[in-house]
């Protein structure tokens, strides 16, 4: 099995934008906390990280056929991109959006979410834990949906 793992804007800053708000924990720190974690599940981790709208459709796209689920973490285009909402439909991969803050605590154009309605779930305010909570959550999910041999 296969998960990517997404971000969005600015994340490649974690640890040092506004560590009040988002922590002190890097990208690179999370990332590598999940790819040990991968190897606890028994499941590839791939990540990837872009300021750009447009470059993470492009990632999504290649990851069409090649990851079994993803796990998203969009930044601010969580808010208003339909764009990537469409490609996370577009590639069919079940996926779940995760936040570090708790989006619904804070300004109100950040409690929508474009991307909600396609996704298996969303987890927020629980910082870089978040991230292997939904991790976890979704290959538990992926192997009950998985066909039995």
């Amino acid at each position: 099995m296969r998960i990517g793992i997404l971000n969005g804007p600015n994340l490649n800053l974690l640890g040092t934008r506004e560590p009040d708000l988002y922590g002190r924990t890097t990208l690179a720190e999370i990332e590598h906390r999940l790819e040990e974690l991968g190897r606890e599940l028994g499941v590839e981790v791939r990540c990837a990280q872009h300021n750009g709208e447009g470059e993470l459709i492009d990632v999504l796209h290649r990851w069409r056929g090649a990851v079994d689920g993803v796990v998203v973490n969009a930044g601010a285009y969580t808010h208003t991109s339909l764009a990537l909402r469409d490609a996370l439909s577009a590639i069919a991969t079940p996926f779940v959006e995760v936040h570090l803050t708790n989006v619904y605590a804070r300004e109100p154009e950040r409690r929508h979410s474009m991307l909600a309605s396609a996704a298996l779930g969303s987890i927020c305010g629980l910082g870089a834990d978040g991230y292997e909570y939904a991790v976890r959550g979704l290959v538990t999910r992926l192997r009950q949906s998985a066909p039995s041999v």
